[in-house]
């Protein structure tokens, strides 16, 4: 696998901007053990290099767990880390996910919050089902 570092990722230490670098490359969301045997041969060896990076990775808001199928993937939207709320429609076919941030999104969750007298730290919603495609196929 040939791995280029971006400038965007100069505050990332070799094992972050490998991850990173890793997930903005795909197409499709990966466990902690996909990213591992990609990165292998470029100098992650073990589970715990992966898990680190991706917690400071998602701790700086440039990485989304997907909880639902315990994969990871890169934001693709700078604006949710500041909206708090980031939702997930995900196919369950070809497993396309699309990350969706919008502040209605986030007032809904805000609103939520406060008829339940939650006070909510972070949010995530997933949407499963099939894609416009994969429903036409």
């Amino acid at each position: 696998m040939n791995i280029e570092f971006y400038q965007g990722n100069s505050d990332l230490s070799v094992n972050q901007k490998l991850v990173m670098d890793l997930l903005e490359s795909q197409k499709r969301p990966l466990s902690a053990y996909m990213i591992l045997d990609e990165l292998r041969d470029v100098g992650i060896r073990a589970p715990l290099q992966v898990y680190r990076a991706l917690e400071k990775l998602i701790s700086m808001g440039k990485v989304h767990r997907v909880e639902s199928i315990s994969a990871f993937i890169a934001c693709s939207h700078m604006s949710c880390e500041k909206l708090g709320v980031t939702a997930f429609v995900i196919c369950d076919r070809c497993e396309n996910i699309e990350e969706v941030s919008d502040q209605s999104i986030s007032s809904f969750v805000t609103d939520l919050a406060i008829k339940t007298k939650m006070k909510a730290a972070k949010s995530n919603i997933e949407l499963h089902g099939l894609c416009n495609t994969c429903q036409t196929s």
